[in-house]
């Protein structure tokens, strides 16, 4: 299904209908890895209706257990096509294990994976250890012992990225092992087979 026939569809919704989170998609304008706008004119800010209750409940959990702080949506659903354009772009590179392979098809494009950190309560984005987005050894979850060790990130890095993870695992999400931001819902074969894809 097309990205530009999706309002009104009854299996997503718009992510400003989710209490208590904010939203600042990065493929939209040129901060993110690629360096320009990737979604133009496309609306993305969209979520499975599954994902997006998950979200809620994250962000509803957030607030209650760190009162004033808020999740920050940076990116969502996200077109085929555009995660043509991510694989495209980093060809050839050894990058490009960071980004799904459109031949499998991106749990984004399905609306069932969200890129989220977490702010404080004047705004400001908690430091994470590094950036979203940011291709490096410092942005993986299974390495954050050793990286702790060696002194690449400090125990405020890492509590706050528990933080942001007990929201999101309380919510039913799980992560990966590469990105401190990227959380999937679901199984990942189940929802290729079963869950409409946005082209």
């Amino acid at each position: 299904m097309r990205c530009e026939l999706l309002a009104g569809h009854p299996d997503f919704r718009r992510l400003d209908t989710i209490p208590a989170i904010r939203v600042d998609l990065r493929y939209v304008g040129p901060d993110n890895f690629v360096g320009h706008d990737l979604y133009g004119e496309l609306d993305c800010a969209w979520l499975h209706r599954e994902a997006a209750d998950a979200l809620e409940r994250a962000a509803a959990f957030l607030a209650q257990h760190h009162a004033g702080y808020h999740l920050l949506v940076l990116d969502a659903l996200r077109p085929h096509r555009v995660q043509e354009m991510l694989w495209q772009h980093l060809a050839g590179s050894p990058l490009q294990m960071y980004v799904a392979d459109p031949a499998r098809g991106s749990i984004h494009s399905f609306g069932m994976a969200v890129d989220v950190t977490v702010c404080d309560p004047q705004g400001r984005e908690l430091d994470m250890g590094s950036a979203f987005d940011e291709f490096a050894e410092r942005s993986h979850p299974a390495l954050e012992a050793d990286l702790r060790a060696r002194g690449e990130l400090s125990e405020d890095h890492i509590a706050h990225r528990d933080m942001l993870r007990a929201a999101m695992f309380h919510a039913g999400f799980h992560g990966i092992h590469s990105e401190w931001w990227h959380f999937n819902l679901g199984q990942l074969a189940e929802v290729r087979q079963h869950y409409l894809r946005i082209d």
